[in-house]
């Protein structure tokens, strides 16, 4: 029978697992924490955006970055400390610029698909995350950028959404609370919010009461495949604990975020993922003068880069810059000041007495698209690489990822070679 080993309980790897459980096959999901969901899928930016799903490899990146080379509180921040791995993703970026609009319209259809995905399957378990179908709206503060987003919005449309200009004033009555002096916007009403950390977990456990299985606190330490079987050896990631486990699967999918690369040459695939860091705060919303002046809507500032979620009545997400500087996940005070007083400049009246920090690693493909598929061995799979749109993208490439892994099954079944894992052995 089909055995599948899943690496990576974040938001990639608890929906591959559910859509495989799903169809009835057998999964046993490895994750490295304590819980599902605590890193990059821990405190997003909420959105279900396909309205987000213009791809950054554009000429004005480019010179926006080398812009704001020296400057802390910029929107996009490069070490300059050069490693290998950095110059040769950023080359591939460089080189994937041509394919910008090609890209972008085949994301916008992922996001599309992916919604209805995941709104059937919360509605289907009974998942409470905080959904909020109040839509998107895109901020301007000056022509250029205005401009570039009606020639992103041609885009959008071809991969079929639906996304309309506003003016100043249709931006204030969408959403009243927004202060401030703009240009025009671009709203998506189909668009959404949700706490990615409460439904990540919820699926986790509908995944459980479909039969998975879930090993929290495994560190995968050595993945081999032969085509035939995988055979994963896992550490207890604990300091007390020291033993190592090792087991047999018939197949593996890899969707370990940033960690994925790191997997992937264990097998001798090639997964050119970098770690972009994101920031976010939680401002707490704990009295009514706050939660009236806190958008309902949530806001993409494009110029800023960054995004609002309301999550429920007394939270305020919002997120967003970029950092390149590898696998650096330190909160620094320079990089958060920014947020804060981006809301004090946009939502007055929101107190901002009460902020959480965090930041987590956005794994990058140079060609900003998820990395999705076979690997060079037959029974490796990959499901990884989503960047800033794994909350939006997850729920379609899973579905996507478990079509192709039952049609391979079948395949093996018709010609007689369907795959016996070997019984669990410990070393």
């Amino acid at each position: 029978m089909q055995h599948i080993a899943i690496i990576g309980g974040g938001i990639t790897g608890v929906t591959t697992a559910y859509a495989l459980a799903k169809r009835g096959l057998r999964v046993t999901l490895f994750e490295r924490h304590r819980y599902a969901a605590m890193e990059t899928s821990f405190a997003n930016g909420g959105q279900i955006s396909a309205s987000n799903a213009e791809v950054w490899n554009h000429t004005s990146t480019i010179l926006k970055g080398l812009k704001w080379i020296g400057d802390a509180n910029a929107p996009l921040l490069v070490n300059p400390k050069p490693s290998w791995h950095k110059l040769s993703w950023m080359a591939e970026f460089i080189a994937n610029i041509p394919h910008y609009e090609r890209n972008t319209i085949a994301t916008v259809k992922l996001a599309i698909a992916a919604r209805e995905h995941l709104y059937s399957w919360a509605q289907e378990e009974g998942i409470p995350f905080a959904l909020k179908r109040a839509g998107i709206l895109h901020i301007y503060r000056n022509k250029t950028a205005f401009d570039h987003a009606t020639n992103v919005n041609r885009l959008l449309a071809q991969g079929g959404l639906s996304r309309t200009a506003v003016s100043p004033s249709e931006m204030r009555a969408i959403e009243p609370t927004l202060k401030g002096d703009f240009v025009g916007g671009y709203f998506t009403e189909s668009d959404a919010t949700g706490d990615i950390h409460q439904f990540t977990v919820g699926l986790a456990a509908a995944f459980e009461r479909l039969g998975g299985t879930i090993f929290y606190g495994q560190q995968i330490e050595r993945i081999q495949s032969n085509g035939a079987t995988v055979t994963l050896t896992a550490k207890g990631s604990a300091d007390t604990d020291t033993s190592a486990t090792t087991s047999t699967y018939s197949d593996v999918v890899i969707c370990a975020g940033v960690r994925s690369r790191a997997l992937a040459e264990q097998l001798g695939d090639r997964v050119n993922i970098y770690p972009v860091k994101g920031y976010a705060i939680t401002v707490a919303l704990p009295d009514a003068k706050s939660q009236a002046a806190a958008p309902n809507v949530s806001l993409l500032d494009d110029e800023a880069k960054l995004v609002t979620s309301r999550l429920g009545e007394d939270r305020l997400r919002i997120a967003g810059t970029a950092e390149f500087n590898g696998y650096n996940l330190d909160i620094r005070a320079d990089r958060i000041r920014p947020l804060v007083a981006w809301v004090n400049q946009c939502f007055p009246d929101v107190g901002t007495r009460q902020v959480v920090p965090w930041a987590g690693l956005r794994p990058m493909m140079p060609d900003m698209m998820p990395k999705v598929g076979r690997g060079r061995q037959a029974n490796v799979f990959y499901n990884t690489g989503h960047g800033h749109l794994g909350w939006t993208l997850s729920a379609a490439t899973a579905s996507l990822l478990a079509e192709e892994m039952c049609q391979a099954e079948s395949a093996r079944v018709a010609k007689g070679k369907a795959i016996l894992p070997e019984p669990l052995a410990s070393t």
